[in-house]
């Protein structure tokens, strides 16, 4: 097991060597976005951690929209402080950590948390070879996203609350 706790600025270096680790250059998100997100989504931006390291994250708004809207990638909205949907933007985990649970217990985490905002759904977008791994963690694919994110395909993935 490990330790899920919510992320600090102090963290930041860690969530984006991570982030680096798991997208491509064109996927992976700029260090102000990150920034921007642990300001802004300080309660729903979790990090997994072995002992003091960060292994894993998972970061996305609690927002009215149903998906995620590529514009989110660069704007972050703020969390709704209760209801509507809960997204993730990303989740990624060190590579030497993968294959341990890190990703399934940080979408446990949320989605406690979720539950507890009393939100909808949560739901993410995914590139084809993910998506195995969201629908064994309870998430199921409605379709292919209104999304040109990296130049890439992506699919919706939505877990109902």
């Amino acid at each position: 097991m490990f330790t899920i706790t919510r992320v600090t600025m102090a963290d930041l270096p860690a969530v984006l060597a991570i982030e680096r680790a798991g997208f491509s250059p064109a996927e992976a998100g700029s260090p102000a976005a990150f920034a921007d997100r642990i300001k802004t989504l300080a309660t729903t931006f979790l990090v997994a951690r072995d002992g003091k390291r960060v292994v894993g994250f998972v970061v996305g708004p609690a927002v009215a929209a149903p998906f995620v809207k590529d514009e989110m990638y660069v704007h972050t909205p703020a969390n709704l402080p209760q209801g509507g949907h809960q997204l993730v933007l990303s989740i990624a985990v060190d590579p030497a950590y993968r294959g341990q649970g890190v990703g399934s217990q940080l979408l446990t985490a949320l989605e406690k948390k979720a539950r507890a905002a009393h939100r909808q759904t949560i739901s993410l977008t995914s590139l084809a070879k993910n998506v195995p791994f969201y629908t064994r963690n309870g998430f199921t694919r409605v379709g292919v996203a209104d999304s040109s994110h990296a130049g890439e395909i992506w699919y919706n993935l939505v877990k109902k609350l």
